[in-house]
């Protein structure tokens, strides 16, 4: 199975707060965010694993060099995109070939859940029982979430900016069917730009998507946050 990072932002908060290094570098427990995810891909026999970095930091590039260096399984593309979905967009050529699971370079979770987490997208996708698999959770502390409205079997029925009565959100965690590219594609088209108008589109296409529960996902998108995040990890 292939992994993706989209790791192309800017990273403008945390640098507003003193935060120097570009977000991909930005050490959690003492790892860098980019090399956290790459070494979990990896435990998961990751086939591939595509990265998307801007053009604004070329120490992001010498680093994915140096990782190239050690013969991972890794390819990447420097492009600036104004948004996450345009950056997968970007990888979409790379990621045509098989399922694969999506994350923004941000996004932290425990690696025990997300190891349960591949272990039923790879059996969901081998059956051919879904076309995708979302990280959800309960645990909401993001600034504008994307609620995540289940049914039976945890099947996804919509994707909300507003919920009444919530009871998940997106962990910003994809597993997905390549089939998915061909609604990525027509969004492009159509001139979307929001990753959550994507996952509206997969249902309007008529894909069959599921929701798996995270106990908590954090993003890191202040310096605060950066605590936070170890504090979670070592709980």
């Amino acid at each position: 199975m292939k992994f993706a990072i989209i790791a192309a932002g800017e990273g403008s908060r945390l640098m507003q707060e003193g935060i120097s290094v570009p977000k991909p570098l930005v050490r959690v427990g003492g790892e860098a965010l980019l090399d956290r995810l790459v070494r979990i891909f990896l435990s998961e026999g990751a086939t591939e694993i595509d990265v998307i970095v801007n053009a604004l930091y070329p120490e992001l590039q010498a680093h994915l060099q140096q990782l190239l260096s050690r013969g991972l399984p890794l390819r990447y593309v420097v492009r600036t995109t104004p948004s996450s979905m345009h950056s997968m967009y970007e990888l979409s050529s790379l990621l045509a070939s098989e399922p694969f699971v999506l994350t923004t370079v941000d996004t932290i979770f425990r690696e025990s859940e997300f190891h349960a987490y591949v272990q039923e997208w790879q059996r969901l996708s081998a059956s051919g029982a879904a076309d995708g698999l979302m990280g959800v959770t309960d645990y909401i502390d993001d600034e504008k979430p994307l609620y995540v409205r289940t049914g039976a079997q945890q099947q996804v029925t919509a994707f909300l900016d507003a919920d009444d009565h919530p009871h998940y959100i997106s962990g910003g965690i994809y597993g997905l069917h390549p089939r998915s590219l061909q609604t990525l594609r027509r969004c492009v088209e159509r001139g979307e730009s929001r990753m959550r108008n994507f996952q509206r589109a997969l249902l309007a296409d008529g894909l069959h998507l599921r929701a798996w529960p995270f106990t908590k996902v954090l993003d890191i998108d202040h310096a605060t946050d950066i605590t936070k995040a170890e504090q979670f990890l070592l709980s």
